[in-house]
């Protein structure tokens, strides 16, 4: 068993850098499928979702070639690339699987995976997804009602109106995928706005598509026959796209560095990106400043500074992240006073708060949110990482505690962090990632 061992009370002091987004990379590096072309992705995250993303494209009969000695660029060409199905354990190990329903539909006119896995967070329906494939011309085959397996079929694609019935991150990025190349024009009315769909979008123009309107709720696709990139290029190995910067990572190090009342320089951020969480930030006393041109925000709490408690309501995007929701309630529990928290998008993301008062959080859930009493001390404990995000929020925990921390299922938090013990040493941090005998 793997666990993370920290030793709280050290504030974190210096300058870390953020990796490239898991949430851009997980869609852009199943939209490859869709080139007709090479291409060379730059930034991606060592993370095991990108492995098993990266695994599955191979599985497919995609080439992949690591370059550089940082680990984090591929050349990756589908070329000989026939299949379209994806292997049952493969789609159950992450929720982003299911971008490769989209991207095989606009590929093969064909799909076949088992519905997504990931961090248990309550009901998440691929009902929006669905409705967009089927409004593109595809047709469900079920074969057997009781299974969990999704097989896809379109003659061919054509570009229609789909109306999200919800704001969805992942059904938009999936109806983008399936129309970039389907005939005529596709329109996605109460789109998401996330920075992970401008950058699949960006992605995907840079490669040929005809994309407008990301980032706002109403997108326009029109579709095209081929993706082979920009034709001023003379070669296909100068096709190259660098993922942008992880905003729920940067995020995190920016509480991280509240919650040890450290001082540190988050680099390689893009700083809109950040203006719900910096606020809050702000909200409870801490400093954040940005610096300049540098793409880079400076964070820390002014010696005596009494932070203070806020209010939190989680939205799409441009408001509170929900990602950053059990990262923010850590901080609010050494704030003083009462910070009430509203979670708007997944009603079961709470179930880290019962590891929070094991180390002497004072929070109750309610109907539809919680509501922390700050102003405790944390002690250390043995806690559980439930989830991705959860898990961050108890390594920030075990930051800011008195004494020792160990924190079990650590997959968890290497679904969409890279190296996170090695950059929170690189700045201060006691923790260590240990092996020991399963019980």
């Amino acid at each position: 068993m793997e666990k993370f061992v920290i030793n709280g009370r050290h504030p974190l002091k210096g300058e870390i850098f953020v990796s490239g987004a898991k949430n851009s990379a997980v869609a852009i590096l199943p939209a490859v499928l869709q080139l007709d072309v090479p291409v060379i992705i730059e930034n991606v995250p060592d993370i095991s979702d990108v492995r098993i993303c990266l695994g599955i494209l191979k599985g497919l009969g995609a080439e992949i070639q690591p370059l550089g000695d940082k680990g984090d660029t591929y050349r990756i060409s589908c070329h000989h690339v026939k299949d379209y199905y994806i292997p049952y354990p493969e789609a159950k190990k992450m929720r982003a699987s299911y971008y490769f329903l989209g991207a095989l539909l606009g590929r093969c006119q064909n799909a076949c995976a088992a519905m997504p896995g990931g961090c248990s967070l309550g009901v998440r329906p691929i009902d929006q997804h669905l409705k967009a494939f089927e409004i593109l011309g595809a047709t469900q085959i079920i074969e057997d009602p009781t299974s969990d397996i999704v097989k896809l079929h379109a003659s061919r694609l054509r570009g229609g109106v789909i109306c999200m019935d919800v704001v969805s991150v992942g059904a938009t990025m999936n109806a983008i995928l399936a129309s970039v190349k389907a005939e005529g024009t596709t329109i996605i009315e109460n789109a998401a706005k996330e920075p992970h769909i401008v950058d699949l979008a960006n992605f995907l123009n840079y490669m040929g598509a005809r994309i407008k309107g990301a980032g706002t709720d109403v997108i326009k696709i029109y579709g095209v026959r081929e993706l082979s990139g920009n034709s001023s290029i003379g070669s296909f190995e100068e096709h190259r796209y660098s993922v942008v910067p992880d905003q729920i990572e940067a995020g995190t190090f920016m509480v991280a560095a509240a919650a040890t009342r450290g001082d540190v320089i988050i680099r390689g951020v893009i700083p809109k990106h950040l203006e719900a969480i910096t606020a809050k930030l702000r909200d409870c006393g801490v400093v954040v400043e940005e610096l300049g041109d540098e793409e880079a925000v400076h964070v820390f709490v002014p010696e005596n500074t009494v932070l203070q408690a806020t209010n939190i309501k989680t939205d799409p995007y441009p408001g509170f992240p929900t990602d950053m929701q059990p990262q923010m309630a850590t901080l609010l529990t050494l704030c003083q006073g009462e910070s009430n928290i509203t979670e708007s998008v997944w009603e079961d993301r709470f179930r880290y708060t019962a590891e929070l008062r094991k180390m002497g959080a004072k929070i109750n859930i309610t109907q539809n949110g919680a509501v922390i009493q700050g102003g405790t001390a944390l002690n250390g404990a043995e806690v559980q990482a439930c989830d991705l995000r959860a898990g961050a929020a108890m390594i920030i925990a075990g930051l800011a505690a008195e004494g020792q921390t160990q924190i079990t299922d650590i997959r968890h938090i290497e679904r969409g962090y890279a190296d996170i013990a090695g950059k929170l040493r690189s700045i201060g941090a006691d923790i260590s990632k240990v092996i020991t005998e399963d019980e």
